[in-house]
């Protein structure tokens, strides 16, 4: 099974390999990775993302963890370049690289160079050779705002090497009770129900959020209607909206923003007065005289929110849904495509009638419609969705106090 991992993980490295001569993601993903990672003196604190969502989800951890420990650097991985390139500056860290290929070669340089206190990994991902490694140097291993399915290969019966990483956690603080129960049924007791940081993070957001005074002018006192994660099934969709309301504005922040994407979307809005945010600066024309605003850049969508009225979150059309939470946090309802069942605060958001799931332009019409025109229905349903997050909080002072009585703190 190890033998066959190691062959699987260099297979993959081969796939990108190949793929990074005409992908500029994978490009990213190679060269990210030849950068060699700079020894520390002392110790760190390592957490790790997956990408930029998990980093945000894990930002409230990373940011009192920082401040608790003091004497230690922080050092910050990300296996995906989407992550990466928009926050390898970040204040937070001393620190940010792509995570090394997963060898075991790999794993023990960057053991030996970050000499790390503990690690903090959020929501997934599970590296048999580092996980491996770190727990052979008796390195506690933290998974925050885990969540655990059935379906997932830990509960399969070929999943054996799954099931060996996760023995080398040394705290699983879990979403809810199911995944710990699951984690349970397979022995493992080291686990408690905190929760998800996602949810002090965006009500955080929300109470302070950054002001975009481009987006406010173009906003002009208007009612907006704000797509956000979209991909190009979400996005035809929302293109049949404009035309039956033309007194709303439509802001557009695709997941992906390379040149052609963006081209794309700006053919796909040609029937209405539109233009891309980084052609904001040098307009000559009144910004509120536009209808479309197409956001072309990655992180601003979490401030844009509260320019917002309706909410449309992207991803629900292909693999599943996209941070519903963000919205939310600032009373907005949510409406997204049908893939939705992995993710429990949409689930609950639609018990709420605080979001609602569409399959086509007819039901992303019917919805809109009612939100628009029966405003005690729409009151009501701002009102549960940013309730939903208030009651949610608290996670991260769970999770802090936990680490914090595992690594006691030196007084010097």
């Amino acid at each position: 099974m190890h033998l066959l991992y190691k062959v699987v993980i260099r297979l993959y490295f081969c796939a990108i390999y190949f793929a990074s001569f005409f992908n500029t993601k994978a490009k990213l993903w190679i060269e990210g990775r030849k950068v060699k990672i700079q020894p520390l003196n002392g110790h760190s604190i390592w957490f790790h993302f997956a990408s930029l969502g998990e980093f945000e989800q894990g930002r409230p951890v990373l940011e009192q963890i920082k401040t608790a420990y003091i004497d230690c650097k922080i050092i910050i991985t990300f296996f995906s370049p989407s992550g990466f390139e928009v926050r390898k500056n970040t204040p937070l860290a001393d620190a940010v690289y792509y995570l090394p290929l997963d060898t075991a070669k790999n794993a023990r340089e960057f053991m030996d160079a970050i000499k790390p206190k503990f690690a903090v990994f959020t929501k997934y991902e599970y590296w048999y050779c580092s996980f491996k490694e770190v727990n052979k140097r008796e390195i506690p291993i933290y998974l925050i705002s885990g969540i655990f399915r059935e379906g997932q290969i830990f509960f399969k019966w070929y999943g054996a090497l799954n099931r060996q990483i996760l023995t080398y956690v040394n705290w699983f603080f879990v979403q809810d009770t199911n995944s710990a129960t699951l984690l349970n049924s397979l022995g493992i007791d080291k686990a408690s129900v905190s929760g998800d940081t996602r949810f002090d993070r965006v009500w955080e957001n929300a109470q302070s959020p950054k002001t975009i005074a481009a987006v406010a002018e173009f906003k002009n006192k208007q009612k907006v209607f704000i797509a956000g994660s979209t991909w190009p099934p979400d996005e035809k969709l929302i293109a049949t909206l404009p035309k039956s309301y033309t007194d709303w504005k439509f802001i557009i922040a695709p997941h992906e923003v390379a040149e052609e994407k963006i081209n794309n979307l700006e053919t796909l809005f040609a029937n209405f007065k539109t233009i891309r945010f980084s052609q904001m600066e040098k307009l000559q024309a009144p910004i509120a005289d536009f209808q479309v605003l197409i956001i072309d850049n990655i992180g601003m969508l979490s401030a844009l929110y509260q320019y917002g009225d309706i909410a449309y979150i992207g991803g629900g059309f292909g693999v599943g849904i996209h941070n519903t939470l963000e919205a939310a946090a600032f009373g907005l309802p949510v409406i997204f495509g049908p893939n939705y069942a992995k993710f429990n605060e949409a689930r609950q958001l639609i018990n709420l009638q605080a979001a609602f799931s569409i399959n086509n332009d007819e039901e992303l019409l019917n919805i809109t419609e009612k939100l628009v025109n029966e405003h005690g229905f729409y009151r009501e349903t701002c009102i549960k969705a940013r309730n939903y997050v208030k009651e949610n909080i608290g996670a991260t002072r769970m999770i802090v106090e936990k680490i914090k009585s595992q690594n006691p703190i030196k007084n010097n």
